[in-house]
């Protein structure tokens, strides 16, 4: 059994014995810090919480947990059922809410599921609030409300559809454009969430060919739910077929995108923000950000239509704060993660559906001619597994230094950028780990940074 805490919320494997995987115990502990943290810091007249959860199958235990904890606590709780994450973040929004929790492991395996802390504003808590949170569980410093302040529950499912208004209701979705089309789509929804929202979010919009895979929303998903290449092929297997002109695929919570190009090839995860962004700012020209570990192309982009690009740490939250910080009007993480602030500071397949296909529509462009409009690069993941005894702090310093010539950004590890490409290295912040990410203009080049960095690190540590 697993239990991890972070800033970025509970989450864990369903069982086990208290303090070692998401029980019904650590979920009252967890709740009750955080409607805790709500209720000390919050800046609205506001007693209410949103929750929303994905389509898990523990996740109505978890629910009914969360929910009796929050009343407990003296908060109203509008509990909006099955909802992408998306959707409970503007939910919070829209109900003048103190805060939210959304219930979902994101692309963990059914086991897992998570509580995941939102604000006022429908933002995940920054790093300061989490750790507090984690503060007043460890210590247990809650108290629970007495009997006449017993909060009331409020039932609320009409959220998919005021999220799918939003939608369509932004400047650059061209619902029309779409319609005029035709477009046949085909989508993998992995038996979550996704099955409900995207085939109305397509209808929507005025697709009318609809090549429907895993959209059932039981929980029982039929691969490993993480949109990577290697976990679709049933729907790349519909897309050779030629019963669609572009495939979507989103994760348990509809959070990140992925797109099939019409022949059955995969688009690549890391150009879903890149083609969407190229689009925004062919039409809103302004700043663009995604976090150190994304691809170089959505710079080239970004520099491509005059404009300026920033990189921030890894973390949804800090791809937020940064976007903020330099009034960015597009922005997300490389895992297929779009952020519009048009619409909301969160990461929302939705927006980005309906972004692509008013793109798609306005170019006249097979996906796959599309994806060769862009530079292209190869990401290479590895990591190290270390001694707890190593000084990984110590390592990132040498390594700094000794590549002092070129351009380097230690805001979140160090990432060196060469002339032509570039290495991340981040130690995790649970295992005595160095995450190694390079890129570059080809597979092997990128895996060649990235093993010369290894044999550096493995020279400065002594193994």
């Amino acid at each position: 059994m697993t239990l991890i805490k972070s800033i970025s919320g509970i989450r864990g494997t369903i069982g086990g014995n208290v303090g070692e995987g998401l029980n019904p115990v650590d979920i009252v502990r967890f709740t009750a810090a955080y409607a805790t943290y709500i209720k000390n810091n919050k800046t609205t007249d506001s007693n209410k919480i949103v929750v929303g959860r994905d389509a898990r199958i523990s996740g109505q235990m978890v629910n009914e947990i969360v929910t009796g904890t929050l009343l407990g606590m003296g908060f109203d709780v509008v509990n909006i059922g099955l909802a992408t994450t998306p959707t409970t973040e503007i939910a919070v929004t829209m109900e003048n809410a103190a805060g939210g929790i959304i219930l979902t492991a994101s692309h963990n395996p059914k086991q897992w599921n998570a509580l995941k802390l939102l604000n006022e504003k429908g933002e995940f808590l920054n790093a300061a609030a989490g750790e507090t949170v984690l503060e007043i569980a460890a210590d247990e410093r809650f108290s629970f409300a007495s009997v006449d302040e017993i909060g009331k529950l409020y039932e609320n499912n009409d959220y998919t559809r005021k999220h799918i208004e939003s939608v369509l209701a932004l400047d650059l979705v061209d619902a029309d454009a779409v319609r005029a089309a035709g477009f046949s789509v085909a989508i993998d929804c992995v038996n979550s969430v996704g099955g409900i929202v995207l085939p109305a979010l397509l209808k929507a919009l005025g697709v009318k060919n609809i090549e429907k895979l895993y959209c059932e929303p039981n929980g029982q998903f039929p691969h490993n739910p993480e949109p990577l290449p290697e976990h679709l092929t049933d729907i790349s297997n519909v897309m050779k077929s030629g019963k669609a002109d572009v495939g979507f695929v989103v994760d348990p919570d509809v959070d990140r995108l992925a797109i099939i190009c019409e022949d059955g090839s995969m688009f690549g995860e890391e150009y879903t923000l890149v083609s969407i962004a190229d689009y925004v700012l062919e039409n809103t020209p302004g700043n663009t950000v995604s976090n150190m570990s994304s691809t170089r192309a959505l710079r080239d982009v970004t520099v491509k239509h005059n404009c300026i690009y920033t990189a921030s740490a890894v973390g949804e939250v800090n791809v937020v704060t940064a976007m903020k910080a330099t009034n960015a009007v597009i922005g997300g993480e490389g895992n297929g993660g779009i952020i519009y602030p048009a619409s909301h500071y969160g990461r929302d397949a939705l927006v980005g559906i309906a972004l692509f296909l008013t793109m798609m529509a306005k170019r006249k462009m097979k996906v796959s001619e599309l994806r060769k409009t862009y530079p292209e690069y190869f990401i290479s993941k590895n990591k190290i597994e270390l001694t707890p005894a190593i000084d990984v702090d110590h390592i990132l310093s040498v390594i700094k230094e000794k590549h002092s010539a070129y351009e380097v950004n230690d805001i979140d590890g160090v990432k060196i950028d060469f002339p032509s490409g570039w290495v991340h290295l981040r130690k995790s912040n649970t295992e005595p780990i160095i995450r190694i990410y390079s890129e570059s203009g080809t597979p092997e080049e990128a895996e060649k940074f990235a093993q010369e960095i290894i044999t550096q690190i493995k020279a400065i540590a002594g193994i």
